[in-house]
């Protein structure tokens, strides 16, 4: 059972690491580094300062990282009851292009494959959101009129484009799976719904924080979320306002 600390770690975590990858790129960038250093640069440097934290922290606890050798498992997580999932730097790109601001850390930790703890941080904003209870509670304003559905903006999936649509909603384009699910936790947007390809790193923290709001999250079929597979691959799914769940969903059933 996910403790308060758990949820404090997670939140520090989160925070530390993005402070670091602001000062790695505002130090590369300084020395003219290029976008591939600056990607691989916050990558590792991210990575590593959150695994010697949770070996310290949780030592007893399996780790599931984007950036992990050995098909991202350390230590061995099969059966593990509690597994740290972790993205050290979602949206890389967006990462190695100054002064974008649509980059995220993800820390989350499941237990017996469910998203217990989560936190976000989005360093560039200066902003870190969390599943501590401490943490200030969302306020959501009314649904407008036409619904915001945050999509890539390099790649938006159809089924996003086809919630849109029926919604009579707008696309707002965004970078990081990350950034796009806090821009509904922090009321900026409405409905997130992705397919074409995520991990468990990509959304499980995303996840934890939205549910903990009152949001919903699941599969595109409305089948639950759940993580700490032997394969980590986990290509699709929608987080939305609770009040759009079901105009949501009926929209999918139809393509799928």
């Amino acid at each position: 059972m996910a403790t308060p600390e758990d949820h404090a770690l997670a939140e520090a975590l989160a925070t530390t690491a993005g402070n670091l990858l602001c000062e790695v790129r505002a130090r590369l960038a300084d020395e003219g580094a290029t976008r591939q250093e600056l990607r691989e640069a916050g990558d590792r440097q991210a990575h590593d300062l959150l695994m010697a934290a949770l070996a310290t922290e949780r030592p007893g606890d399996a780790v599931l990282s984007e950036e992990g050798a050995a098909h991202r498992v350390h230590p061995d997580r099969s059966g593990a009851q509690r597994v740290w999932i972790i993205d050290p730097l979602d949206g890389t790109r967006e990462f190695s292009e100054p002064p974008r601001t649509d980059w995220a850390v993800h820390v989350a930790l499941a237990e017996g494959g469910l998203p217990t703890v989560g936190a976000v941080a989005l360093p560039a904003l200066g902003v870190t959101l969390s599943t501590d209870a401490a943490a200030e509670a969302t306020e959501f304003s009314p649904v407008p009129d036409q619904p915001r559905v945050v999509v890539s903006r390099t790649r938006p999936p159809a089924e996003a484009l086809a919630v849109a649509e029926a919604l009579g909603g707008v696309l707002v384009e965004m970078g990081s799976a990350g950034a796009k699910a806090m821009a509904l936790v922090r009321g900026e947007a409405d409905v997130y719904v992705h397919s074409g390809g995520q991990y468990e790193w990509d959304n499980c923290a995303p996840v934890a924080v939205a549910a903990q709001v009152g949001l919903h999250t699941s599969r595109l079929d409305g089948s639950p979320l759940t993580y700490n597979h032997a394969d980590p691959y986990l290509p699709d799914l929608v987080i939305c306002r609770a009040e759009l769940a079901d105009a949501v969903a009926a929209t999918l059933s139809g393509l799928l």
